[in-house]
């Protein structure tokens, strides 16, 4: 626990710099748990600057520029002055302040807040240094705006649920801070700052890109990893329990006839977390000798084990495989200019496009939903051989301890049988949960978002599988434990 303490505690004194190109995952989990300041590169504070420039440029000269001196959405033909740019501002956080549902936790926040400070820090989005900065602030402060999860159709962008960071920058809404919750403006009062008042298109700036789904995904890809690295060690427990084969995980098998990656590395884990065990052994040190003459006998076991242990890095390996993509699509999603329109300060315009279309942390929650729910059901089928007598090699039923026939206590127990109906009900629940979102696109907006992302979904469900799955992992390791106490595995 020392160690642990003092790494976190260097990681609060270290200061993360924006850049709007630098940013990884485990950036954002530092920000989300362990209170990492960050602040603003210079670097980045010049291209912000370079980009706000640009954009007061384009407005004296009177063209239209899409939710700057136009309306939004299908509003956008509706050209104003620019005398009511500020203003209009204002108002997409008032009419995008509609989300419902469950409040999002702290860390997911946190990380939205981050995200959102490093898609303005890429200096495409022609908003003020100070706006960045005071956004910032909020974060450095832990003063956390309440946001809704339920609102967004992840195109374009995560409107109702980024309206709530606006909101709070404005001195408007709810702030939890300092152990409660609090008016956003006393909350602004007290630490010194005045409520931000937005200029054209900061507030569009704010709202318009995929900074909530993406922060979602950054915490789902984290906890992912380190279930692979838990489904490994309690496949290893598992297979020691009941005795398994060690030889399934021999590197021959993965390093050299069927090499994925993920594949390889599990099998590896499982490998050497197996490779002092007396109770699983490998197939040359199970079986010896042969028929001394019979024509047929029965073993006292079988020569392979049940798929649940025996293909158990084929499942995880695969979840493994598809982080590896996933995490590749997130840093370039949180690395980006997920905003709309863009300032192009090189060719000196700006670009209407459909950077705030969150396909790609769909596409990916979705797949990883899909990997982690696989993950899910392997652990309940191995804690279903460990549990039922039929399977578990002379373990007791249920993993109940074991009673003397003569014992007032014998034919009262169940043990395990509650938290194995358990499992299966959670693993149920992940697996209804790999419904895609992405193919669940509504249009909407007056048709003028026909097509949407529905990223946000896949995200949220994604964290809901992970929880699951942590739960079951819970159970399995419990469940690991008292088998090998039966086992008497200390002693082997």
């Amino acid at each position: 626990m020392a160690v642990t303490a003092m790494s976190n505690d260097r990681v609060r004194r270290s200061v993360l710099e924006l850049d709007g190109a630098r940013l990884t995952i485990h950036d954002a989990i530092d920000v989300s748990r362990r209170g990492r300041r960050v602040r603003l590169s210079e670097r980045a504070a010049h291209a912000v600057r370079a980009s706000w420039a640009l954009k007061h440029r384009l407005i004296e000269q009177e063209i239209p520029i899409y939710g700057v001196t136009t309306g939004f959405g299908d509003s956008a033909h509706r050209q104003i002055s620019s005398a009511k740019a500020d203003k209009l501002q204002q108002n997409i956080l008032r009419f995008m302040g509609v989300g419902t549902g469950p409040l999002a936790p702290p860390e997911v926040v946190r990380v939205t807040m981050l995200l959102r400070a490093n898609c303005l820090a890429k200096g495409n989005s022609g908003v003020r240094v100070e706006l960045v900065e005071h956004l910032l602030d909020l974060l450095n402060s832990d003063a956390l705006p309440r946001i809704p999860e339920r609102g967004s159709c992840g195109a374009s962008g995560d409107l109702a649920p980024l309206s709530y960071v606006g909101r709070a920058l404005a001195g408007d809404g709810l702030v939890d801070f300092a152990g409660a919750t609090r008016p956003a403006a006393d909350v602004l009062a007290k630490l010194g700052l005045e409520p931000f008042v937005l200029e054209a298109k900061e507030g569009l700036a704010l709202t318009n890109g995929t900074s909530f789904m993406s922060a979602f995904a950054c915490l789902a890809a984290g906890a992912a990893h380190e279930l692979a690295d838990v489904a490994d060690l309690l496949t290893a427990m598992a297979s020691e329990a009941l005795l398994g084969n060690r030889g399934h995980f021999n590197a021959f098998l993965f390093d050299d006839a069927k090499p994925h990656p993920g594949m390889v590395a599990s099998a590896h884990n499982i490998r050497e977390l197996l490779a002092e065990s007396g109770l699983a052994l490998d197939s040359d040190e199970r079986f010896s000798g042969g028929l001394d003459g019979a024509q047929f006998v029965e073993l006292d076991r079988h020569v392979q084990d049940k798929y649940s242990i025996r293909c158990a890095p084929h499942v995880t390996g695969v979840l493994r495989d598809v982080l590896s993509w996933v995490e590749d699509w997130i840093a370039v999603e949180i690395n980006s200019s997920d905003d709309n329109p863009l300032f192009n300060v090189g060719g000196g315009r700006v670009e209407s496009g459909g950077n705030f279309y969150g396909g790609h942390m769909g596409q990916a929650m979705d797949s990883l939903k899909v990997a982690l729910a696989n993950l899910c059901d392997l652990l309940d089928r191995q804690l279903e051989l460990l549990v039922d007598e039929k399977f578990n090699y002379g373990l007791t039923p249920n993993l109940i301890p074991r009673f003397a026939a003569s014992d007032p206590e014998a034919g009262l127990h169940h043990g395990f049988k509650g938290m194995q109906l358990c499992c299966s009900a959670m693993t149920a629940e992940a697996i209804k949960l790999c419904n895609p979102a992405t193919v669940h696109s509504r249009s909407t907006e007056a048709h003028n978002q026909d097509k949407v992302s529905m990223g946000t979904i896949a995200a949220r469900d994604a964290r809901s599988i992970v929880e699951l799955a942590q739960n079951i992992a819970a159970i399995h390791l419990i469940a690991c434990c008292q088998a090998l106490e039966l086992r008497g595995a200390d002693h082997a």
